[in-house]
């Protein structure tokens, strides 16, 4: 299936332009393997929400990319049990037809798919709602402090991040354009050239309480 139309998108736009340290990340890393999951935990990360395609999957492919099986096991290991999040902009929202996609998901990377109708980046309520759920805890009992946000686009994942309160880990390195939806592939584009731009003026993420700070 196919990501299409993101409101939630375009409503952020504007929220771009006027505060571009939100298209910041807390930490950029290449791929999921260089994220030190213990660091995260020890500074008070409960909670670890990932974006799936050309984060953890190739492109609409349901499985762990090969050379990502070892740290998606560490992963698992340091933020067990009901600790770790999908939220996709196609698998889990109402482009997903009777959520086929996401049980698939679910199935094969043995972690929930949030259901969510508002996409990336607006949907930080719902993320933190879902996250009480799966902890069965009262919703409002875990803070955005205690969640790190894990994906490949800055318009999307990381601002998703920093809009809420949230870390925001962005990984640089795609897996593949191998079937990459064609506007999301130029976004991306644009997307490392206007971080580019950022950083060699200085601009910085939001600080974070976990004082985590390696863009």
């Amino acid at each position: 299936m196919v990501q299409w139309f993101n409101p939630a998108g375009v409503r952020s736009m504007w929220q771009m332009l006027s505060q571009p340290h939100l298209l910041m990340p807390h930490m950029a890393v290449p791929d999921i393997r260089s994220i030190p999951y213990e660091l995260l935990r020890d500074r008070g990360i409960k909670y670890v929400v990932f974006d799936k395609d050309n984060c953890l999957t190739a492109p609409y492919v349901d499985q762990i990319h090969p050379e990502f099986k070892d740290a998606w096991r560490q992963c698992r290991a340091v933020f067990p049990g009901p600790r770790v999040l999908i939220v996709s902009n196609s698998a889990g929202t109402p482009d997903d037809t009777d959520n086929k996609a996401a049980t698939k998901v679910e199935a094969a990377l043995g972690v929930p798919v949030l259901r969510h109708r508002t996409k990336k980046p607006g949907c930080g309520s719902e993320v933190l709602d879902g996250l009480c759920g799966l902890a069965r805890v009262p919703v409002g009992s875990i803070g955005p402090g205690q969640v790190a946000v894990v994906g490949d686009r800055l318009a999307t994942d990381v601002l998703l991040a920093n809009k809420t309160g949230m870390l925001s880990v962005w990984t640089r390195d795609i897996i593949t354009t191998k079937g990459d939806n064609a506007v999301a592939s130029l976004v991306r584009r644009l997307e490392h050239g206007v971080y580019g731009v950022l950083k060699s003026r200085g601009v910085q993420a939001p600080s974070h309480a976990s004082g985590i700070s390696k863009p």
